[in-house]
């Protein structure tokens, strides 16, 4: 328990130690790049286009899914009513 401890402690000061330095290779632009308003902007589109893409394709997954589902039941039902399927030989 103690090996653990000081193992966590010297990854969690090691990782503040070197964070500082990973972080200013480039000048705080990001992966991107320098960006403008306009970059912003299209990103905010971006996310406004993809939520309710994203709710409407999850509410056809859901809704293709109730079907099957409902069919199988179906199915079951009538399939456990008919007389030639019950008992054995």
């Amino acid at each position: 328990m103690r090996r653990l401890a000081l193992t966590i402690a010297t990854s969690a000061l090691l990782l503040l130690a070197l964070a500082p330095r990973a972080l200013a290779y480039n000048d705080g632009r990001g992966f991107y790049g320098a960006t403008n308003d306009k970059v912003v902007t299209n990103a905010g589109f971006i996310l406004i286009l993809f939520f309710p893409l994203f709710v409407l394709s999850a509410s056809l997954i859901q809704w293709r899914l109730d079907k099957r589902k409902k069919a199988r039941k179906a199915a079951e039902k009538a399939h456990a009513g008919d007389p030639r399927w019950r008992g054995g030989w």
